[in-house]
């Protein structure tokens, strides 16, 4: 009994990790800006964010990427992990967006493939798998509706004290 009560106030004094997510639309309106993106990544990495995770889609993800690789040169530390939902995600990418794609995954510091192959739910079941792990949130999300709009809303429901950060 005595070791139960010190594990459980050992667990109690652990800080909670602080791990982002971003959720964004695969078309960027011209209200868009990476350097923008870039400046509130470096805000929660300087108030001790120090994992994110990335849905690896086209557009919004991999300006993301490309931002967190590119402020990993600058605080090492912080850690990169490419949330896919199944082999072959990047298969209708144009070709830039494919060469950036295998590009930036050679740069994650981890890889996290949740199916052998694309299923109906497939993208919704990896927004969830971000959701549920992250208690801050990167999003550009300019519909009600939507892959974006989903995981916001799945990201409020899971976490009430989470923050999310609107571009």
């Amino acid at each position: 009994m005595k070791q139960l009560q010190i594990e459980n106030l050992e667990r109690e004094n652990v800080q909670k990790e602080k791990i982002c997510v971003f959720t964004g639309h695969r078309e960027l309106g011209e209200d868009f800006s990476p350097r923008k993106l870039k400046k509130e990544i470096e805000k929660l990495i300087t108030e001790g964010v120090d994992t994110f995770y990335n849905g690896m889609a086209k557009g919004f993800d991999l300006a993301a990427a490309k931002a967190v690789v590119s402020l990993k040169k600058k605080y090492p530390f912080v850690k990169w992990i490419a949330c896919i939902p199944c082999y072959g995600q990047e298969k209708y990418f144009c070709e830039k967006d494919k060469k950036d794609y295998v590009s930036l995954l050679k740069k994650a510091d981890e890889k996290v493939i949740l199916a052998q192959e694309y299923y109906k739910g497939c993208m919704q079941a990896r927004d969830r798998y971000m959701a549920e792990r992250a208690n801050y949130m990167i999003a550009y999300c300019k519909k009600e509706e939507g892959g974006a709009a989903y995981t916001v809303k799945i990201f409020k429901k899971l976490h009430q004290d989470g923050v999310i950060v609107f571009l």
